[in-house]
């Protein structure tokens, strides 16, 4: 690429990793579909596409600018009300849109709303600024219940995406097309809050999150830089809520709860606000949680917190961060060696995820559901949760798990605090 500067012409060659890891992302999510063709594999994926979107909008407050908000909900949410309504009048003949660029209109909602709310919250920061979106998030959830013609009472507002003609047989009925839908619109979005990045108001974005002092000093406003901010992270939360809009049909009261601001919490920490992909890998993680193993058990909850709560303790840089330590490693060619140990310390952290597992089964078995008998059946063995022997296979599961996870995690630090000749 070439560009001038007075009479002088400067070279500045093409990001050719960039573009690789850009290509392989829309590989992916266009072979995935193809890999798991099953119907809830799609679902499954569709709904990881909507969440990715949310919490990477919920990233350029928190990791970006460094905005604790405990209600981004309302945006993603009011956004896809939005979407339905407009939505059931495309279907009514009142007005034409594709449907494909339903987000748009949901996204143009969040931004709006944005705006509205964006005003008042981010005139404070910090603490006061979370406690404001707090009040916000649960003044707009008490709304929905107000407002039936709007929010749809406690029923929500339903939907059929099937509507218009079909644009070369895509009707969006078929679950595989809505995902491909949602893959594009996560793409974009993707690229586009990674653009943001890259921009002047995304760096002093970060400088208001590291020192919004010196920002101040150096002639910025801080609360418009926090305001421009928030109405952007709304308008791709509002995408997202249109691309949830269009998977489920539907739009209820739960779409603007703290619950659902809650979770997209959860995602951002859980992969790494501190780092552009960290949320990508959060929303996968918290997907499979809420979605495969709310399947499994009915203590998915509770797994989902014990996790939350051991990354915060252990891993407070997310999931990223664990990928990003190797790649020093890996340039030093020391990752090698450092197999052996990260191996001891998988079958560690296995007995103890076991052991975690029998434990909590049990105690739901016992304590929840005896009336059905405490006879159950766990990793393909069947046992009796009311009978000594399988709490004595928990307690040799936790101790031998304990034992080996120190060794194991000793290991590792010695390996790495010698270069990985211990």
């Amino acid at each position: 690429m070439a560009t001038m500067t007075g009479t002088t012409m400067h070279y500045r060659p093409l990001n050719l990793a960039r573009w690789l890891i850009w290509g392989f992302t829309a590989l992916v999510m266009a072979v995935l579909p193809l890999l798991f063709p099953g119907g809830f594999a799609v679902t499954l994926l569709s709904q990881m596409g909507v969440m990715i979107i949310f919490a990477l909008s919920y990233n350029m407050l928190l990791g970006q600018t460094g905005m604790l908000s405990f209600g981004h909900a309302v945006y993603a949410g009011l956004g896809a009300f939005i979407a339905v309504h407009v939505l059931n009048m495309i279907g009514a003949g009142k007005v034409w849109l594709p449907v494909s660029m339903l987000p748009l209109v949901g996204g143009l909602a969040g931004a709006f709303f944005g705006v509205l709310f964006g005003y008042v919250t981010t005139r404070r920061s910090g603490t006061t600024f979370a406690m404001i979106t707090l009040g916000i998030g649960e003044m707009v959830f008490a709304s929905s219940l107000m407002f039936p013609d709007f929010f749809g009472g406690e029923g929500g507002i339903s939907t059929n995406r099937v509507v218009g003609e079909p644009f070369l047989g895509i009707t969006f009925g078929p679950g595989r097309q809505v995902y491909y839908l949602i893959a594009a619109w996560c793409l974009v979005s993707m690229i586009g809050m990674y653009a943001w990045t890259q921009t002047p108001l995304g760096r002093i974005a970060n400088a208001v999150r590291d020192n919004p002092e010196r920002v101040e000093f150096i002639g910025y406003n801080t609360q418009r830089v926090r305001y421009l901010v928030l109405i952007l992270s709304a308008f791709f939360a509002g995408i997202a809520g249109a691309l949830s809009a269009l998977n489920f049909e539907i739009v209820s009261a739960e779409n603007v709860s703290a619950v659902r601001s809650g979770g997209v919490l959860l995602a951002t920490f859980i992969g790494g606000a501190g780092v552009f992909f960290g949320p990508v890998l959060g929303a996968i993680v918290f997907i499979l949680f809420a979605v495969a193993l709310s399947d499994l058990t009915k203590a998915w909850l509770l797994y989902l917190g014990l996790f939350f709560v051991l990354m915060v303790m252990f891993v407070p840089g997310g999931l990223a961060s664990l990928i990003l330590r190797q790649v020093p490693l890996i340039a030093a060619g020391r990752f090698k060696r450092m197999l052996p140990s990260y191996a001891q310390g998988a079958v560690a952290g296995l007995l103890l995820l076991a052991a975690t597992i029998l434990t909590v089964e049990m105690i739901y078995k016992v304590q929840v559901d005896s009336a059905n008998g405490t006879a159950m059946s766990l990793f393909g063995v069947g046992f009796d949760a009311g009978t000594l022997a399988p709490w004595l296979v928990a307690g040799m599961l936790w101790g031998v798990g304990a034992l080996a996870w120190r060794y194991a995690a000793a290991r590792v630090r010695a390996m790495l605090e010698t270069g990985g000749t211990a």
